[in-house]
């Protein structure tokens, strides 16, 4: 199979499909991955936001935020979850159950059908279990799920300043598909956030460092010059 040929989804961010060949690989598996503050949230609401507007139902897994406050978070870019609620839910998981995380997905994407899934952050995992061989295990076994379900999937990561990783636990960016990596660089009024295209398969995607933009209608991708 060519490499055009492949089935892809748009992300719904303006200015990156086209850096990946048209969009994310159907059925795939993609870390968004940064520190604090670089847009990682506002990513995954926009991608599930954009597969909403063409009727492709969607489930928020979040590990960490209230349901409701990222509801209303959403809302300063024009994205009411609410009014699509036969086509998607958003659920809070205690990282302290990791252990049934997996038979939660198989559940909620038959349920509804999901065909965007976003899990919302990896990084709190290791709040309940310190052992991170079994964090590893879990996490595979999540990846695994999903790969065997119709769904193409974000999960985020959170890093540290000047982390020399990819991802809090070191084996998200090895399962993963696809590998976005968003940085904030500078101090004050000169600060940015930029865009990296880490890693994705079967893809020939773009290589430089993107910057980007979060206005009024989200994340959009700049030229570079």
């Amino acid at each position: 199979m060519s490499i055009t040929s492949i089935a892809r989804l748009k992300t719904g961010i303006p200015g990156l499909d086209n850096l990946i060949g048209g969009g994310i690989l159907h059925k795939s598996v993609n870390l968004v991955t940064g520190e604090t503050g670089t847009g990682k949230t506002i990513f995954s609401c926009q991608f599930l936001w954009h597969g909403l507007q063409k009727g492709e139902t969607g489930v928020y897994i979040t590990l960490e935020e209230d349901p409701e406050d990222i509801k209303e978070d959403a809302k300063q870019f024009g994205w009411d979850f609410q009014k699509y609620i036969d086509l998607f839910r958003i659920i809070y998981h205690d990282p302290a159950q990791i252990n049934n995380l997996a038979s939660i997905l198989i559940d909620e994407i038959k349920r509804l059908k999901a065909k965007r899934l976003v899990i919302d952050s990896t990084s709190v995992m290791g709040l309940a279990v310190k052992d991170a061989a079994q964090i590893r295990k879990q996490l595979l076994n999540v990846v695994n799920v999903i790969k065997r379900s119709d769904c193409t999937a974000l999960l985020t990561s959170e890093i540290t300043e000047d982390s020399k990783t990819l991802s809090r636990f070191g084996v998200e960016e090895f399962v993963a598909d696809g590998v976005f990596v968003l940085n904030y660089v500078g101090i004050g009024e000169n600060s940015a956030r930029t865009l990296i295209i880490r890693k994705m398969r079967r893809t020939d995607h773009g290589t430089d460092i993107y910057p980007i933009n979060i206005g009024p209608d989200g994340i959009k991708i700049k030229p570079v010059d």
